[in-house]
């Protein structure tokens, strides 16, 4: 039985003594991770393998798989995601908006931890990595609920975790994984609102609706994404195939991978061919609307014609929608009836078009001539993220460091008194 309660009397504990660290003790936290996660590559690796196998023979998805399976560079890279959160500025203690009033009232406001950190996630052990390298950053603390998917990896980690901590002389409570994988304690923690102060979902559209249906505590959700891009009249087509072949296949199973393709009618008839021979050559098989198919002059055995809810789907596979749109006004009408908020793209040479589809396309990032891949924590220069937000309440886009703070207003006067 695990006791929620003293977890999060054990994480409260640990925030009071983390929000005061200072940025030197955090980074030597940061530095003993890197160097753990390096010196124990090979257990974590064969702890990973275990967890892989049972997904394989549990008959999991190949895109969960992927998101679950480690190897030597891939843990090489969730380090170097650590070594650039360790090099990047402090965000506590910082202050803004500072101001002297007429009378004499010197006030600004001071960036502070969030507190705790709840957050529920399956199939990703560099989320372990992630949280706990954000948190030790920002001062938070969290309570880690893995997958039964995950168990035997996160542990491996957590192991380095709570060893970078003690080398720093920082408290292990900083980071804690629930270890049992019973779906109960995820109800047990979101009423946990004495001691957590967010939570954040890292799965599916079910675990998001439960975490808001059910949570007594303020709830951030994102990393679920129909992601699309435009190509317009003007797009330079050479130059726009690599940038889908990247949105769909250089990881098809992540949330800012590229699921729909919108093409303006003028252009259909030279474009789309292209699309389907380059990227069928990678294994990526289309779902096509009527005005896509009536666009080839052959239909090869890579494209069937797309059902009702294809271009409301998000596929985490080498799946890609195909659609012709008249012009920009429908590509961005379909964006805005069917993206969840997460990533979209134009490809477009003319201005006036990029800054109608920046203004009106309504995403947590919104692309000009680049990859959705790019809506990621360490792309975009943060080093990491606890999740890529499609709310707009208190964050949007990867959560970074500042993301994971919030503010106090400190007021200094000379024994000043109200009039």
């Amino acid at each position: 039985m695990v006791d929620l309660i003293s977890m999060g009397q054990r994480s409260k504990a640990a925030a009071r003594i983390m929000a005061v660290a200072s940025n030197a003790q955090k980074v030597a936290a940061l530095d003993a991770l890197i160097a753990g996660l390096q010196s124990n590559e090979a257990a974590i690796l064969a702890e990973n393998a275990v967890d892989v196998a049972a997904a394989k023979a549990n008959n999991t998805s190949e895109a969960l798989v992927e998101r679950l399976t480690l190897f030597p560079a891939r843990l090489a890279g969730i380090a170097n995601d650590v070594r650039t959160v360790a090099a990047l500025p402090d965000p506590i203690g910082t202050t803004f908006d500072e101001k002297t009033l007429p009378n004499g009232l010197e006030i600004c406001r001071q960036r502070v931890p969030l507190g705790t950190m709840g957050v529920i996630y399956e199939s990703r052990p560099n989320v372990t990595i992630d949280i706990a390298a954000l948190a030790i950053k920002t001062g938070n603390t969290a309570i880690l609920r893995g997958g039964s998917d995950n168990l035997r990896s996160n542990q491996a980690l957590m192991k380095v975790v709570h060893a970078a901590l003690e080398t720093a002389g920082l408290p292990a409570d900083t980071v804690l994984l629930i270890e049992d994988t019973d779906r109960k304690y995820v109800g047990e923690m979101l009423t946990l609102h004495e001691y957590i102060d967010i939570i954040i979902p890292r799965g599916g559209h079910r675990l998001h609706a439960f975490c808001r249906e059910n949570s007594t505590i303020p709830v951030i959700t994102g990393g679920i994404g129909i992601c699309h891009a435009y190509v317009d009249t003007t797009a330079d087509l050479d130059a726009a195939i690599p940038v889908l072949i990247n949105g769909k296949t250089q990881r098809p199973s992540v949330c800012n991978t590229l699921d729909t393709v919108l093409v303006n009618k003028a252009i259909a008839a030279e474009f789309l061919p292209k699309v389907i021979s380059e990227l069928g050559a990678l294994g990526v098989v289309f779902k096509a609307e009527p005005r896509a198919l009536a666009s080839l002059d052959t239909v090869p055995d890579s494209v069937s014609a797309a059902g009702p809810d294809d271009f409301s789907t998000e596929w985490m596979a080498l799946i890609l929608g195909l659609k012709v749109v008249d012009d920009l006004d429908e590509a961005i009408a379909h964006i805005n009836e069917n993206s969840m908020g997460h990533s979209d793209a134009i490809l477009s040479a003319t201005p006036e078009n990029i800054e109608k589809f920046v203004n009106n396309v309504d995403s947590s990032a919104v692309m000009v001539n680049a990859s959705t891949r790019f809506n990621d924590g360490a792309q975009l220069g943060l080093g990491a993220e606890v999740a890529v937000s499609t709310q707009r309440l208190h964050a949007r886009g990867p959560m970074g460091l500042p993301e994971l703070t919030t503010y106090k207003w400190v007021v200094r006067g000379d024994y000043t008194t109200r009039a």
